[in-house]
């Protein structure tokens, strides 16, 4: 998956930011020199209506039009053009929404034709000048993880093509040359990680968001590797030199390094798709942050008495497309919780052990097997159960490293013990909840069951799947808590 198509607005959510800053300093500005002062802004109801209007106009174009496509391969004039469109439909709009409203006749036009120019001045100078510090810095590092395959004759030109023609934003982490072992050596700077032999396997285990595959006409394109890679959920870019259809699969072409390439991936998401799931979590990440910091008030208290030590548990877990993020909850467990896991390892109730589970845990803080056989539970029973102790990763959620829906957030060990097909599940943000979840979590004990269930929801994402998972967990989590 689910690759945000060309990575659309979240790719550019920089420019897109700049933008609407821009544009909100040019109302000011204009109400500013027109008026002597910026009271109307607060006064009259009409000129904060006409700021939100404009702003949620300025977004919707944006993402509309795709305004910021290929922005940083645009000269100064195209720039220069694309700013006085997107201005012209803001004014344009704006007069639309004023000759709606009842009380339009209040707001000043000049405020309005002012804005506009100081748009433009805005926006085109800040445009050109984080261009130019993209460009820059496009050439040093990137946001993304990228690993080319290719042969050794042509490896030094796709590096150079790439890092010269870095408008995705990459950094090459890894080659693997498909007609030499050339593994543990450096061609221009970047290490030979694999082979042919072992890059699935290799890959299967590391931090990798995109695969790019370009070898020389002279050789066969590895297509038994780019069927492994497709398997792990990975996005995969063939140079279209060379291209056959694969079925099941989403296909689109796009450009990577000057070269157009056909871009296979299990799903991806709209512009549109995107931003409401990136909002959705922000808005949720806020709300289960203020909600965090109410239960703190509560339970802090009960398990530092019960349990002396952090409130919080931190640990490392393995996010979308294998990065490493700290994921954040209530500490529910002794503090030698990580130590007693081998001793109890036996009664994990998964099939594989690729993941742990307990019917009763003693290392959850509270929890005893008294002489006679009872089962003694306590304060980390009660916010495992209740779910409370998920609730600090709602920061986890605002911060971007993880969603409100999406597959279980893995351990780096569990990660080690993958097969190929299973790391379809890291193909998206971890979330919260997720289709396992809701689907009976404490019935599956089969590992696989849990990988389709995982694979399914990727497969077949859209907003309104995740608004349907999202109520399926509040209606499991209160059903749970009337049982407590």
């Amino acid at each position: 998956m689910y690759r945000k198509r060309t990575r659309g607005w979240y790719k550019h959510k920089d420019f897109i930011l700049i933008d609407l800053v821009c544009l909100f300093l040019s109302l000011i500005l204009a109400i500013l020199i027109r008026n002597g002062s910026v009271w109307n802004l607060f006064k009259l109801g009409i000129y904060h209506n006409v700021m939100i209007f404009v702003i949620l106009a300025d977004l919707f174009l944006i993402i509309m039009f795709e305004s910021y496509k290929g922005v940083l391969r645009r000269g100064y004039y195209q720039e220069l053009s694309f700013v006085i469109r997107q201005i012209i439909l803001i004014e344009l709009a704006s007069g639309l929404y004023l000759f709606t409203v009842s009380d339009g006749h209040i707001f000043s036009r000049i405020v309005l034709y002012l804005m506009g120019i100081f748009y433009v001045i805005l926006s085109y100078g800040t445009r050109i000048i984080w261009k130019k510090y993209l460009v820059h810095k496009m050439t040093e590092c990137g946001e993304y993880s990228l690993y080319i395959v290719t042969n050794y004759n042509l490896a030094l030109e796709v590096i150079r093509n790439v890092k010269e023609h870095n408008y995705n934003r990459y950094n090459i982490n890894g080659l693997v040359i498909i007609d030499k072992d050339m593994t543990g050596k450096k061609i221009a700077g970047i290490p030979v990680v694999a082979d042919l032999r072992n890059a699935a396997c290799y890959i299967c285990q590391q931090w990798v968001d995109e695969v790019f595959v370009n070898v020389d006409e002279m050789y066969p394109y590895p297509e038994e590797l780019i069927e492994e890679l497709l398997e792990m959920g990975m996005p995969v870019h063939v140079n279209l030199a060379k291209v056959k259809s694969n079925t099941g699969q989403k296909q689109f072409v796009e450009t990577i390094g000057g070269y157009t390439v056909l871009t296979t991936t299990m799903n991806y998401a709209t512009d549109w798709q995107a931003l409401a799931k990136r909002t959705l979590d922000i808005l949720g990440g806020l709300v289960g942050c203020f909600l965090t910091g109410i239960i703190f008030i509560f339970i802090a208290p009960a398990i530092y008495i019960s349990s002396p030590g952090p409130i919080f548990f931190s640990q490392i877990r393995i996010g979308q497309n294998g990065k490493p993020f700290k994921m954040y909850k209530f500490r529910s467990m002794y503090m030698d919780a990580e130590e007693r896991k081998t001793e109890l390892m036996a009664q994990n109730k998964m099939s594989d052990g690729r993941m742990f589970k307990l019917d009763f845990d003693p290392r959850v803080i509270g929890n005893k097997i008294l002489p006679d056989g009872t089962r003694k539970t306590g304060i980390g029973e009660f916010i495992r159960k209740t779910s409370l102790d998920e609730f600090p990763q709602f920061w986890n959620v605002l911060n971007g490293s993880m969603s409100l829906v999406g597959t279980r957030p893995i351990l780096q060990e569990e990660l080690r013990q993958y097969e190929l097909h299973h790391r379809a599940r890291i193909a998206i943000k971890p979330g919260i909840t997720g289709m396992w979840q809701v689907s009976g979590r404490s019935d599956i004990t089969d590992f696989e069951e849990v990988v389709r269930l995982d694979t399914e929801y990727i497969s077949n994402w859209n907003f309104g799947l995740d608004i349907k998972i999202l109520f399926k967990t509040v209606m499991t989590v209160l059903k749970r808590e009337g049982s407590v």
